[in-house]
């Protein structure tokens, strides 16, 4: 929002003339300051050679991310497609829940189909829930799984203050993060997947007869900007993460809780406009964001759909893996053998999946690596006690120690999975049965 003042100084400025512009002087002045009057503004740049900080406005404050969340959907799936666990081309189909979602969304039907490629599309520029609640679906079994999953990434990335629901944004009271964990994601976005990131500039897709537009619309409009994502909903206000360069120089800013689109962008834009051109000029050097694009937690396989998933005890953040669309060989090596070491007291509440069944746990193991090894061979020595049920990890932090549990689901009632922990022991392979 501009304001045109024009003075004419071959007239002299009489007396009320002069307060009218003194008056607008001060609104001009004032500006700047007005978001943050705002209780729901938060707003942090970050460079993106260095990590320092450049500016910073209640970036610690608690908000809610709205839409996005879908960085961190779009994350899981960049993570996935380069770990190979799914492809662009993988269908994820559209349960009667995911379609439901409410707008924005593509409109999938419940039982149709999309590739991992047109999701990714629909997400970065549609910021479509029911293909959001649909990727949860597909790389989590359930959206509240995929949840925790997204959560326990968030936590490795340093994004300590970060907690999400569902995958889509949709209103949530317990779905909250900050504008320092933001800038966080924005950072791991574009250093861990730099292949990848580009995805964040499209402009518009289309999909059958209709072209999405970007709901970013700084894109083209101000210098630098090559993405990330826009969100709203009503608690959160708007919301805008933004990734800038200009030659070396690299920013990843973050505006939260703005009262209008448009008072959101122009508050970015005068972010960007002003602190891009003090950023580092810095090139290579050490990355800035914490973790690595390199799965968690990895699962065999996943059960069906309508099969029991896994779900973690009160104490712990558990989480299944991406799922496997087609089946991983095993690893041959061998692993130490361990029994989950310690029975710890609850924390907090946590979600339950609506699944419900029996699983069965044969071994806790610090080592991701170990305890895939420890699945397939559990698998093979088991026989026909384990050849109907669907291994997997999940892990809990104990300590400061993340364990990788060592489970089988699939079992249909407590006697079934109590009777196949009972002939696995007769095997010598130590196991106990947990509800789900």
């Amino acid at each position: 929002m501009g304001v045109d003042v024009r003075i004419a100084f071959s007239n002299p400025i009489k007396f009320p003339s002069l307060l009218l512009f003194l008056l607008v002087c001060a609104v001009l002045a004032l500006m700047p300051y007005r978001a943050q009057a705002n209780s729901k503004y938060a707003a942090i740049v970050i460079d993106a050679n260095t990590g320092k900080v450049l500016h910073s406005s209640h970036a610690d404050a608690r908000r809610y991310p709205a839409s996005l969340t879908k960085m961190m959907t779009l994350y899981m799936v960049f993570e996935a497609l380069d770990t190979k666990r799914i492809s662009k081309n993988s269908r994820i189909t559209f349960s009667a829940y995911a379609s439901g979602r409410p707008p924005s969304k593509l409109g999938i039907k419940p039982g149709d189909s999309i590739t991992v490629e047109t999701a990714i599309y629909a997400l970065v520029t549609k910021s479509a829930n029911d293909v959001a609640t649909a990727v949860g679906e597909f790389l989590g079994g359930s959206e509240a799984n995929f949840a925790r999953m997204m959560t326990v990434k968030a936590r490795q990335l340093g994004m300590d203050s970060t907690r999400f629901r569902n995958a889509s944004g949709l209103p949530d009271s317990e779905q909250v993060t900050t504008a320092r964990d933001m800038a966080t994601l924005g950072l791991a976005l574009r250093e861990h997947f730099p292949h990848h990131f580009k995805v964040f500039a499209t402009r518009s897709f289309q999909y059958g007869n209709r072209r999405y537009g970007n709901h970013n619309r700084l894109l083209g409009h101000v210098n630098g900007v090559d993405g990330i994502k826009t969100g709203y909903t009503r608690a959160s206000g708007f919301n805008l993460v933004t990734s800038a360069g200009s030659g070396n120089r690299r920013i990843v800013a973050v505006v939260m809780g703005g009262n209008t689109g448009k008072s959101r962008n122009a508050a970015m834009t005068t972010l960007v406009n002003k602190y891009l051109p003090r950023a580092s000029t810095r090139s290579g050097g050490p990355l800035v964001a914490k973790g690595s694009a390199s799965p968690n937690v990895a699962l065999a396989s996943l059960p069906a759909t309508g099969a029991p998933v896994p779900e973690p005890r009160p104490d712990e953040i558990a989480v299944a893996a991406a799922y496997v669309p087609t089946p991983k060989a095993p690893i041959p090596a061998k692993a130490s053998e361990a029994v989950d070491p310690v029975e710890t007291a609850s924390t907090g509440k946590q979600e339950r999946l609506k699944p419900s069944g029996w699983v069965v746990q044969v071994a806790s193991l610090p080592s991701e690596t170990e305890a895939l090894q420890f699945m397939n061979r559990t698998k093979s020595k088991a026989g026909p006690v384990l050849a109907s049920a669907t291994g997997f990890t999940e892990t809990f932090e104990k300590d400061g120690t993340v364990y990788h549990r060592v489970r089988f689901a699939g079992f249909n009632s407590k006697d079934g999975a109590w009777n196949a922990c009972n002939d696995l022991k007769k095997r010598k392979i130590s196991c106990y049965a947990v509800a789900q």
